[in-house]
C-alpha cells in the first residue's frame, strides 16, 4: 500500500512514517521544509520526501494520505486531497487502526513528563529483554531514535492535542492501550480547550477506551485527575504518589532525588540510584515501574533498569561543560514544567548560580493563560532572560518583577547570546528553555564558551 504523509518531518508523523515503512508499506512524503536530522532518517530508509505543499506530488495518487495535524483548510496539498476524493486519515487513526492493531499498547498521558516517562517505560521494557517498539515525542538517549519497530509491546507518548483540522479529539483517543500512565493534568493548550473541564473530557474518553483487563497507573496527588477517575473508571486503577496510602509510592532518599526507593503496598520493593533530580523525575520512576509491573516485568528488574537511563535530548540535557560552565538543554514551556526542572536543578547544585533563557513559545505561552504564574517558576534561578517577539498578550516585564531585579526582557537573539556570554563564569550552570529551535542560541552559547576553555588552555 501507497501512504503519503502531509507533514513528514515532525517527530510524530516522522515516526509514523517510519513504523509504516518498516511493516512493508511504500512511503513518501513532503514537509514544507525538509529538514535534518528528521529529513536524513527517513530518506535512509528509503522514503522519498518532496519540499512544499504542491498538489503534483500527490500524482498518481496514492492508497491513503495521512495528513498531520500542523496542515489546514487553504493548504494546496489538502485542498487537492478533498476535492479529488482521495482516501484520507490522520496519523493517530492511521496508527491506531492499523499499525497498533494486535499489540499491548503502554500509553503514557499528562500535561508534563509524557516524553521522559514514555522513555523511561521503553527502557525498562528494554532492559527486561522484551524489547518493545516505541513511538516518543523526543528522543530517549538509551535509544537515539523517537520509533522503533515492535513485535508485542509497543510504548506510545499520548497527546492530548487535536488529532487533525477534521478530527478534533485528543489524539490519545485513538490508541486503545491496555495499560496508561496518567501523570498529571494541568490546563495547557489554550488554542485547542478553552478551559480544564474540556481537557478533563477528553481524558475520561482515554479512559473509556482502556478495557477491563487493562491498568490505569494514575497519579493520586493530582485532584484534576481525580476528577477525572469520578468520571467512570472500568480497569485497574493503581496510584502512585510521594506520599503513603497508595498502591505505590515512590520515596526521595536524598534531598535531589538522585537516590530512591520504591514500595508497593508499603512494602520497599528496591532502591536506586540514578543521575536524574527532582520530585517529578521521582515520580516519573514509580509510575514507570508500575506501568511495567503490570506489563510483566519483575519490580527489581524494573527498579534496576532506573540507574541506567539516560534521559531524553533537550530534557535538561547538558550540552557541554566547557571553562567550569555547565549548559543544558530543556523543552519545559509551561510554568509547573519550569519550576520543577529548576527546582531539581538547584537541590543538585547547591549554592552555584543558576542562569537561565527562556522563550515563551507555545501557542499558550504567548497567549498570557499562565503569565501570573511565570515569575513564580523561575525563582530557583540567580538571573533570566525572557527573549520575547511580537504576538505575546501580556507584559514581560510585569513577569520579572517578581525576581527582584534578576531579569530582562531582550527581543534579538544576538543581544541575548552577548549578554549572557558576559554574565558567565565559571561554576555556573546555564539553562536554555524553549519548546523550539531557540535561534539556535544554545548551540551558539555552547561553542562560545568552548572556545573559552581552548583559548585558556
Amino acid at each position: 500500500m501507497h501512504l503519503h504523509i502531509l507533514g513528514a518531518c515532525g517527530t510524530f508523523m516522522g515516526g509514523v512514517a517510519l513504523l509504516a515503512k518498516r511493516a512493508g508499506h511504500t512511503v513518501t512524503g513532503s514537509d514544507e521544509k525538509t529538514y535534518p536530522p528528521m529529513s536524513t532518517l527517513l530518506e535512509s530508509e528509503g522514503i522519498s520526501l518532496v519540499e512544499g505543499y504542491d498538489p503534483a506530488q500527490l500524482q498518481p495518487a496514492p492508497d491513503l494520505v495521512i495528513i498531520g495535524n500542523a496542515l489546514s483548510r487553504g493548504n494546496p496539498a489538502v485542498e487537492h486531497v478533498l476535492n479529488s476524493g482521495l482516501q484520507y486519515a490522520s496519523g493517530p487513526r492511521w496508527l491506531g487502526e492499523n499499525y497498533l492493531r494486535g499489540k499491548r499498547v503502554i500509553a503514557v498521558a499528562g500535561t508534563h513528563g509524557k516524553t521522559t516517562t514514555s522513555s523511561l517505560v521503553a527502557w525498562i521494557l528494554e532492559h527486561a529483554g522484551l524489547e518493545p517498539g516505541f513511538l516518543i515525542g523526543g528522543v530517549p538517549l538509551n535509544f537515539n531514535m523517537s520509533a522503533r519497530d515492535g513485535a508485542d509491546l509497543f510504548v506510545v507518548e499520548a497527546d492530548e492535542y487535536d488529532t487533525a483540522f477534521f478530527d478534533k479529539r485528543a489524539k490519545f483517543v485513538h490508541y486503545r492501550p491496555h495499560i496508561a500512565i496518567l501523570n498529571n493534568l494541568e490546563y495547557d493548550h489554550a488554542d485547542i480547550y478553552p478551559d480544564l473541564e474540556s481537557i478533563q473530557t477528553q481524558f475520561n474518553h482515554l479512559v473509556r477506551t482502556i478495557p477491563g483487563s487493562g491498568t490505569i497507573v494514575c497519579n493520586g496527588q493530582d485532584s484534576n485527575l481525580s476528577t477525572v477517575m469520578d468520571m467512570g473508571c472500568w480497569s485497574d486503577l493503581q496510584r502512585f504518589s510521594l506520599e503513603e496510602g497508595h498502591d505505590w509510592r515512590v520515596k526521595m532518599r536524598s534531598s535531589d532525588g538522585r537516590s530512591l526507593a520504591i514500595y508497593r503496598d508499603d512494602e520497599l520493593l528496591g532502591e536506586a540510584e540514578w543521575p536524574h533530580t527532582g520530585r517529578h523525575n521521582a515520580q516519573n520512576a514509580v509510575a514507570a515501574v508500575a506501568a511495567c509491573v503490570a506489563a510483566g516485568v519483575e519490580p527489581g528488574t524494573a527498579i534496576e533498569a532506573l540507574a541506567l537511563f539516560k534521559g531524553v535530548k533537550r530534557r535538561l540535557e547538558l550540552l557541554t561543560q566547557a571553562h567550569g560552565v555547565s549548559v543544558y538543554d530543556d523543552f519545559a514551556h509551561h510554568p509547573t514544567a519550569i519550576r520543577l526542572t529548576l527546582e531539581g536543578l538547584r537541590r543538585r547544585v547547591g549554592n552555584a548560580r543558576i542562569l537561565v533563557a527562556l522563550e515563551p513559545r507555545s501557542n499558550t505561552m504567548r497567549a498570557g493563560v499562565h503569565s501570573n504564574e511565570l515569575g513564580p517558576a523561575l525563582v530557583a534561578g540567580d538571573f533570566v532572560w525572557l527573549k520575547t517577539t511580537g504576538g505575546i498578550d501580556w507584559d514581560p516585564q510585569l513577569v520579572l518583577k517578581t525576581l527582584d531585579g534578576r531579569g530582562r526582557v531582550v527581543t534579538n537573539s544576538d543581544d541575548l547570546l552577548s549578554q549572557m556570554l558576559d554574565k558567565a563564569k565559571p561554576g555556573d550552570h546555564v539553562v536554555f528553555m524553549s519548546n523550539g529551535g531557540f535561534d539556535a542560541i544554545p548551540a551558539r552559547f555552547s561553542e562560545a564558551i568552548q572556545q573559552r576553555d581552548h583559548e585558556a588552555g
